[in-house]
């Protein structure tokens, strides 16, 4: 038999994903996962991703990562279109969020992508909180002296007013709206005007060659802005968020000891001081932006020439903090303009609506309070964003997507508000009075925990790969005003936002679910539940039909047994395993284990590949036994009362309570969920009750699609399950020819299928006991007699065998490329949870005797996706077979009741699964996947 060449092995694996995890270079933090088409060079193939579009450019501060937005909607704000015509060069640290938010929208509803999956164990949530920043303003005295040192040295920060930095800050705003700013500035003016006025001439360190270059101005900002105990250190999630009750939030505000991780009980005075220090670190961060946009232009226009000497050195000195300090450069100057007006006299102030309020100007002068607005009668400068009604037409998409209850009457609301805006009638008043010390206490309760947030918190917080978080809501809070200010960081924080905004600003529903809302959890409103993915309980449900998702939020029409409106936490632990497996001792960091047990040739050797040692991994082929017809329905989600609380079950009436000025917030319970299916053998009309406990914080991946090759075809031997031969010329010869959507399966990995009838009578086995039962199989991809103690690595769970498919319009929605519309699809018909969709299992026309894989049996039972792509006289039809392979995005049609219960079986026994989609991809590349993952489990559905 003889071997495969190298381009043998490229035309073979054609269309093929493969899984890297690389590092990008020094002082870069833990590698990059990837996954790449390196044999393919058609667009069609290599822009495959397993992950959603971010929907509206009001969400594009979700990532660092560059990315196209996919909006549809044409009428865009005068702000916006001159954001867009700007097209030079910038400057992107190699410094992102983690876990990547492009990646955590999975194709499949409550899943993620192959990226995240690697980097949730290495998260931002996990990274210590940093020493000295545990307050909002309240600092230690170290940090007050360092920053009289940087104050006070000879080579660090010149003392400036809030006057001059105000006015800095306009003109670096007017500076990085121009066209081309390296050619309408000279490096010398920018020299001038940063050690004139910024900082201290340097004392060494200087260029002879050049003083006055952009690489000496650089050098010394990095160095100011990478002193330690100094400034605010933004790759920690909570700081991201906090910015802006930083900048929004009023001192009476301030006075609640709510036990977060960054307490809020600080004076107005330290309050001010340190919203001065945030003003003074954005100015740095973004002199240092604009000098750095302005060498990568010249750089790229041929101008200028970088060093790779200096770019070394820039990576090394430029720290964690600093990195994160121009991500919050480039937001601020997006998104925010400081513009200076006089102050309005007291009658010209009028009551005004909530977006206006939202959006009015903020007197920033660190020496007058909000109480002292009135008194102050030189010139207000004030903070205004850049994108107010992009950002409100992205609050009202992500109302329509989620089904928001009522969100015709609530869209108009905000779009009567936005006219009122945009006419210019509200926005010259200064900040509203102080609120009242029942409001202070609602505004000020923001809690990040990894634990139950009416449990004390513990000295030190316990490692997290997501933080939760929960705050108490107000009407025109600083959570809203963040969000319509533009001013977020990359990271889930926008996904707190947006929900947050929605809530603070729909009366009805605050007064149903009350103040205190728990952002990582899910709540109950108007017959729908809602929760963050954050939460296993949104995760599960996610698979049924009927569910929509949007920004790390999810919507159900299944709702807790016997809850009313209000909020709920859910007690999950985490699965061993990935406690175990976290920051150094991730998966991540494995990067040759990733590769390798996900390589295209297993553990052969390159230089000896045979067609024989691959198999074509078999689904829908059951020789000894037929499996059951099943009927299955979700019959309710259950919350049980926690062991401290004096209710049995969750209480219908929870309306909230008004509050007094001495009062808290009300607590959030937390609940242990259950979910109960009953399923029908319709052969034998036998019933059985299935409970399944959520418990564990499992994860769900989608399998990355494929698309077959058009270069073979696959010719094997009627008795044996492998390849007998590749045939790359497209002629038939001896044998079956075989035509398939997938891709060949190397046989060292060995893999289990059971039937999801099979797994749920082995309930009580353990994963490895199920994967042991391998050397005993029927079936084995591989012709290879197993030792005794042999076991497959891999755990296939099959929910296709028998499904009966809807017409081929309801099931396969149009690629992303093709369709772009629909992104406000009206709100469906909701399912109540006692009209249950239901999923047949009939496999009575599978059974074959022949032990293949590939079978006649098989391939005249196949759904469409198999044999449509498939020419007369054996040629594929790649256009028909790639489309209906990875139709990926239009994601929503898809979910059952059989997909919610065999993610709750995963919850409950800990299994991190891999979903994979037949009309996405093939199992092969599944396999493949779940071995660069290290999981064990692919749930494999149709």
């Amino acid at each position: 038999m003889a071997t495969l060449s190298d381009s043998d092995i490229e035309k073979l694996f054609s269309g093929a994903p493969q899984y890297f995890d690389r590092a990008e270079g020094h002082y870069t933090g833990a590698p990059h996962p990837s996954v790449a088409f390196p044999w393919d060079e058609e667009l069609g193939i290599r822009d495959l991703t397993d992950h959603t579009q971010i929907e509206d450019r009001a969400w594009t501060c979700a990532s660092a990562w560059p990315h196209i937005t996919r909006d549809v909607q044409p009428d865009r704000s005068t702000a916006q279109r001159a954001s867009e015509k700007k097209r030079c060069a910038h400057f992107y640290p190699r410094c992102r969020e983690r876990p990547s938010m492009l990646s955590m929208g999975g194709l499949e509803k409550g899943s993620m992508g192959f990226q995240a999956a690697l980097e949730l164990n290495v998260a931002d949530a996990l990274k210590e909180d940093q020493w000295g920043f545990e307050s909002l303003a309240s600092r230690p005295h170290a940090i007050v002296e360092a920053r009289q040192r940087m104050l006070t040295s000879r080579d660090r920060l010149r003392h400036m007013d809030e006057t001059l930095i105000f006015e800095q800050l306009i003109k670096n705003g007017k500076r990085y709206s121009e066209q081309h700013p390296h050619q309408l500035r000279l490096s010398s003016e920018l020299y001038n005007e940063l050690f004139l006025h910024i900082l201290h001439p340097p004392t060494k360190g200087i260029d002879h060659r050049d003083p006055y270059s952009l690489s000496v101005q650089i050098a010394a900002l990095v160095k100011v802005l990478a002193a330690p105990n100094v400034w605010i250190d933004f790759s920690l999630v909570e700081w991201r968020i906090r910015l802006g009750q930083l900048l929004w939030g009023t001192p009476d505000e301030d006075q609640v000891d709510d036990g977060a991780s960054i307490k809020t009980t600080d004076p107005v005075s330290d309050v001010t001081e340190e919203r001065y220090w945030l003003l003074l670190q954005i100015l740095l961060a973004c002199e240092l932006l604009v000098r750095l946009d302005a060498i990568t232009e010249g750089d790229e226009l041929g101008i200028e020439s970088i060093n790779p000497a200096e770019i070394h050195k820039f990576e090394k000195d430029a720290n964690t903090t600093v990195k994160w300090s121009l991500h919050l450069a480039r937001a601020w100057l997006e998104n925010i303009e400081i513009v200076k007006t006089d102050p309005p006299s007291p009658e010209q102030e009028k009551p005004v609506g909530w977006l206006a309020t939202l959006t009015k100007r903020m007197s920033i002068a660190r020496d007058h309070g909000i109480h002292h607005h009135k008194d102050h009668h030189g010139p207000v400068y004030a903070i205004r964003g850049r994108h107010v009604e992009r950002q409100v037409h992205g609050l009202q998409h992500f109302a329509t997507r989620l089904r928001w209850p009522d969100i015709n009457i609530y869209g108009s609301k905000i779009s009567e508000n936005c006219r009122a805006v945009t006419e210019g009638t509200q926005l010259n008043t200064p900040l509203a009075s102080p609120l009242s010390k029942a409001e202070s206490h609602l505004s000020s309760y923001f809690t990040f925990t990894g634990h139950d947030v009416h449990r004390p918190a513990a000295p030190k917080r316990e490692p997290s790969r997501r933080r939760m978080i929960s705050a108490a809501l107000h009407s025109a809070g600083w959570l809203s005003k963040s969000y319509v200010s533009g001013l977020m960081l990359p990271g889930d924080g926008i996904c707190h936002f947006l929900m947050a905004s929605l809530l603070e600003n729909d009366p009805e529903a605050m007064a149903r679910l009350g103040t205190m809302a728990n952002l990582c959890g899910g709540f109950v409103y108007s017959g729908k539940s809602f929760w963050s993915t954050s939460c296993v309980v949104g995760r599960v449900l996610a698979a049924g039909k009927g569910s929509a998702e949007c920004m790390g939020w999810i919507s159900s029409d299944i709702t807790p047994q016997g809850l009313g409106d209000g909020w709920v936490n859910i007690e999950v632990e985490e699965p061993a395993e990935d406690a175990l497996g976290i920051n150094q001792k991730a998966r991540i960091w494995a990067k040759l284990a990733v590769e390798r047990e996900s390589n295209v040739l297993g553990d052969a050797d390159p230089s000896s590949v045979l067609p024989a040692d691959f198999i074509i991994p078999f689904e829908n082929v059951y020789r000894d036994k037929t499996p059951p017809t099943l009927l299955i329905e979700l019959d309710a989600l259950k919350l049980w009362a926690p062991a401290d609380s004096v209710q049995t079950t969750p209480a219908e009436d929870n309306a909230a309570t008004p509050f007094s000025e001495l009062s808290r917030p009300a607590q959030i319970r937390t609940y242990p969920a259950e979910i109960s299916f009953t399923v029908t053998d319709l052969d034998t009309y036998e019933t059985h009750q299935h409970t399944y406990s959520l418990a564990k914080d499992v994860n769900f991946v989608t399998a990355h699609p494929c698309a077959p090759s058009s270069h073979v075809k696959i010719l094997r031997s009627p008795s044996s399950p492998t390849i007998q031969q590749v045939d790359l010329s497209g002629r038939g010869a001896a044998g079956k020819a075989v035509s398939v959507v997938g891709h060949p399966l190397h046989k060292s990995y060995t893999y289990t299928a059971l039937h999801l009838s099979e797994l749920m009578a082995k309930k009580d086995l353990s994963l490895e006991a199920l994967l042991d039962e391998y050397s005993s199989a029927a079936y084995r991809p591989s012709l290879t007699p197993p030792s005794a103690k042999s076991a497959a690595k891999f755990l296939v769970i099959d929910c296709i065998t028998g499904f009966q498919s809807l017409p081929q319009e309801h099931e396969i929605p149009l690629s992303p490329a093709v369709s772009r519309q629909g992104s406000y699809s009206s709100p469906t018909r909701r399912r109540s949870s006692t009209n249950n969709s239901t999923n047949n299992i009939n496999c009575n026309n599978h059974h074959s005797p022949d032990p293949s894989p590939i079978t006649a049996a098989e391939t005249e039972c196949a759904s469409p996706t198999t044999l449509e792509g498939v020419k007369e006289g054996g040629g594929v039809n790649m256009e028909s077979a790639s489309k209906k392979m990875h139709s990926e995005t239009r994601r929503r049609q898809f979910g059952s009741d059989m997909e919610i219960l065999v993610r709750a079986f995963c919850a409950e026994k800990g299994w991190n699964a891999l979903i994979s989609r037949r009309r996405r991809g093939c199992l092969a590349c599944a396999i493949r996947e779940a071995g660069a993952l290290g999981w064990k489990v692919i749930i494999r559905v149709d």
